[in-house]
């Protein structure tokens, strides 16, 4: 199991100073893609940047029940406890956002916010080979499926951050921790790595 520790910040975070996490497990012949994420944390919550370099971007799936995952798409799953349940938050270029969750995929339940730009912040950029998305994920959001959630120095949780495109010209699939040995799917929380929230 891989581990990352999340730099605790104060204001808005200077990515260049946050350690990059690869996204670098392949499921597929090898593709043309780079993937890479950048986490770390505040007392509000966890801030998110993911980056990929790839040339032939889609995005397709624009409205609020779309498949995101067929979609050039960048994703960070996240278990916040030894529960197997886990958040999906998987985003695409245009900020539309697949988020679930559950223990597995049969029993994930699809979230839609009201306003989930209000809430998560989300912000795609473009790079002269990729793109990217930052993200916020409140702690009080967290709390809401969690109560007895708290968010300090020290705390372990488990998560994983993945890259794949369904429809895409190249499709393709990356994770940062190797999923369950013979099965193509990223949603297997007892293969999530160790996250620690770490100091400033």
């Amino acid at each position: 199991m891989k581990s990352y520790t999340l730099k605790k910040i104060s204001g808005t975070p200077d990515w260049n100073a946050i350690a990059a996490l690869p996204i670098d497990v392949p499921y597929q012949e090898p593709a043309d893609i780079q993937a890479w994420a950048k986490l770390c944390w505040d007392e509000t919550g966890i801030h998110v940047n993911l980056q990929t370099k790839e040339k032939n971007i889609r995005c397709q799936e624009l409205q609020p029940l779309d498949p995101i995952c067929e979609d050039s798409c960048l994703e960070f799953f996240i278990r916040p406890t030894e529960a197997m349940q886990y958040f999906n938050f998987e985003y695409n270029l245009a900020c539309n956002i697949y988020l679930g969750f559950g223990s597995c995929i049969d029993d994930s339940i699809r979230l839609v916010p009201n306003d989930q730009k209000a809430l998560f912040h989300p912000r795609s950029y473009r790079t002269e080979d990729g793109w990217g998305i930052t993200y916020h994920i409140p702690f009080t959001f967290i709390q809401l499926f969690f109560p007895g959630f708290q968010a300090q120095e020290g705390l372990q949780f488990y998560g994983n951050c993945y890259k794949c495109g369904d429809k895409t010209v190249q499709p393709h699939y990356l994770s940062w921790n190797p999923i369950q040995p013979g099965v193509l799917s990223f949603h297997c929380p007892a293969f999530f790595g160790r996250m620690i929230l770490g100091g400033e």
